[in-house]
């Protein structure tokens, strides 16, 4: 059957009564079709230009094949205990069938059982909206910031209709407002310090690709030797967020610490590589960030992705055209680009402050 949930409106309820043999589910408490192509036809054309109707529901998974399979058996081999609410199979599945990034599978996981253990002795699927309302206000009363709560909204969303493929049963919850915050920048001066602080060759082309290419950390860790193209002087990144490829920058001067660096250590096939050849640790290539800068004598507090904002907003102040910088970043739009507009200080050299006039 076609479950079709609205809110009450005369002109929605007149036309679902042209609809063929509409029936009302006790139950379900909606209104339902059969369920056959032509009568889902139908629906979206009753209801063209009237309504926008979601029917996420009726269409097929499109499964990524292209991009590396995510392993998320970490968490199936988990050591477990019967005190503590797992998240059901089910949930780990669609999330290896959809391919989501290693790191939004581990947030979804997470976020998701701390949900179901603040209700440790209810079934998952006879939650309401109010519970959930009552588990964002916790999450409120304890100052977590937008972005947390909205991730564990989204980790609630993606269990009922994408895992259970209920219909969007959650569309009122409430959102936290978006925050427009401006992305923290260093200056050039502060990320030469930065390099020269390096504790040795393989921290020091760390610290220069996040900059030089405008990299995300995990974009650096996934680097293999063969993407880097000497020739072309151009770094290849694959598979990176939203399954994008992208090529950047690469420096003459990054280049030739890299070839000190591969005679020295011989990575095997990740450009950066751990004790036993597994892929760098992030929290390495944090930690290497956060003693370069205490050690150059910078104030604010420094992560990996500030040095990508900087290399944004140097180029941008440098006169780069907004476009070219979108793709070297890999957005997908220049809306998100235009951020660094703002934080570009050459926008600002031609203004006269007034106290100085």
């Amino acid at each position: 059957m076609i479950g079709i949930q609205f809110h009450p409106d005369k002109v929605i309820q007149a036309l679902i009564k042209e609809l063929p043999n509409p029936k009302w589910s006790k139950e379900f408490s909606m209104v339902y079709i059969t369920y056959t192509k032509e009568n889902l036809h139908q629906i979206f054309e009753k209801f063209r230009g009237v309504v926008w109707v979601n029917g996420n529901s009726f269409f097929k998974e499109k499964i990524l094949r292209d991009n590396q399979a995510v392993d998320i058996n970490w968490y199936r081999n988990r050591a477990k205990t019967t005190s503590y609410n797992y998240v059901p199979e089910a949930f780990l599945t669609k999330l290896e069938l959809k391919r989501y990034a290693l790191n939004t599978c581990k947030t979804y996981i997470l976020q998701f059982e701390k949900f179901i253990n603040h209700y440790p002795d209810t079934d998952i699927v006879a939650l309401s909206e109010q519970e959930i309302r009552r588990y964002l206000q916790h999450l409120i009363q304890q100052n977590k910031s937008n972005s947390y709560i909205n991730q564990a909204i989204n980790s609630i969303k993606f269990y009922y209709e994408v895992v259970m493929g209920m219909p969007n049963r959650f569309y009122s919850i409430e959102r936290p407002r978006k925050e427009q915050k401006l992305p923290q920048v260093l200056s050039k001066e502060e990320i030469l310090a930065m390099i020269a602080n390096t504790n040795n060759i393989k921290h020091r082309c760390i610290v220069s690709l996040l900059y030089s290419a405008g990299l995300r950390r995990s974009e650096s860790l996934d680097l293999k030797i063969e993407d880097i193209d000497s020739k072309r002087m151009l770094i290849f990144i694959s598979n990176a967020k939203n399954n994008k490829d992208r090529y950047s920058l690469l420096s003459e001067t990054v280049l030739k610490e890299l070839r000190i660096y591969y005679k020295e250590w011989q990575p095997k096939k990740y450009l950066f590589e751990g004790p036993f050849g597994q892929k760098y640790s992030a929290s390495s290539v944090a930690k290497i960030i956060r003693k370069t800068s205490e050690k150059a004598g910078i104030i604010k507090k420094v992560n990996p992705h500030m040095l990508r904002h900087s290399f944004a907003t140097h180029l941008l102040e440098n006169g780069t055209d907004i476009r070219y910088i979108q793709t070297l970043l890999g957005h997908s739009s220049t809306k998100t680009t235009e951020i660094y507009t703002q934080v570009a200080i050459n926008n600002f050299k031609s203004i006269k402050n007034p106290l100085d006039l």
